[in-house]
């Protein structure tokens, strides 16, 4: 009998990506939908809210990807003690509010894979608005270096924590191949695009700025501002996970420029 595997966020970049990668291996998919979305045949669509955990259903799931929804953890227990067995949640390295979403499930749930990835490529859409308007984006830190990951790749490593054994307990800590100045990524989407486009340095102070009032809170826009300026010196790292879980080498940040081009037209 095939698996029954309930996605959260299937939306998303990542859970979006997941999905076909599931249907692919026979997998009964169900998405946890607030309404009726657009998802490929053969999905299953629940609908519910994380935000409501008496409206999550799980009943006949073996396995649960989860994608918290929001910096607020308060429903966090009461949320994963209604999940399957089997819960891969996508967290990340240092974030205080994962964190406490990870504890939570430590306590309610026998298998539990937490999938920490790099910083996603998808982030560098960012920048879409003033590629859209020139040739000239404007950001802090040319020179921070780091290792983006294509949102496939995550979902590839969660599709095999997901249906494979010999994952549970296990943090993973996963990166993109190679490891590429903010300068190179302007680079490679203006080559995706066939026009080129330059990197032009924004001081500090008014980075801050212009992350206000995009509507970042002081503290996330310090956080990111202070991780940027250390990756200038200490580049984000690059490991080999995703080709050992996988048994695939993970896609480039060229790749990803190409696959999502659309984002920046």
């Amino acid at each position: 009998m095939s698996k029954t595997v309930l996605v959260t966020g299937a939306t998303g970049n990542v859970g979006g990506a997941l999905l076909p990668l599931l249907l692919a291996e026979g997998v009964r998919v169900r998405a946890l939908v607030r309404k009726p979305a657009s998802l490929p045949d053969g999905v299953e669509q629940v609908i519910g809210d994380l935000s409501d955990p008496a409206s999550i259903d799980t009943t006949g799931v073996d396995a649960v990807f989860l994608v918290w929804p929001s910096f607020d953890t308060t429903l966090a227990p009461d949320v994963v003690s209604r999940l399957a067995k089997r819960v891969v949640y996508l967290s990340a390295e240092g974030v205080p509010f994962h964190a406490e979403v990870e504890r939570a499930i430590e306590e309610a749930v026998p298998e539990w894979t937490f999938l920490r990835p790099s910083g996603f490529a998808a982030n560098t859409r960012i920048w879409a608005d003033q590629i859209r308007a020139g040739d000239v984006v404007r950001w802090p830190f040319a020179e921070a270096r780091r290792s983006l990951i294509h949102e496939h790749d995550i979902a590839a490593v969660a599709a095999r924590a997901l249906l494979d054994d010999g994952h549970a307990g296990q943090a993973y800590y996963f990166t993109g191949p190679e490891s590429i100045t903010q300068a190179e990524q302007v680079r490679l989407i203006g080559e995706a695009l066939g026009r080129p486009l330059r990197f032009e340095e924004l001081p500090v102070e008014a980075a801050r700025e212009k992350l206000l009032e995009m509507g970042w809170t002081p503290e996330f826009a310090s956080g990111a501002l202070e991780t940027w300026a250390a990756m200038v010196t200490d580049p984000e790292p690059v490991n080999q996970e995703v080709e050992r879980i996988t048994g695939r080498t993970p896609l480039s940040f060229r790749q990803w420029a190409i696959d999502r081009v659309d984002a920046f037209n």
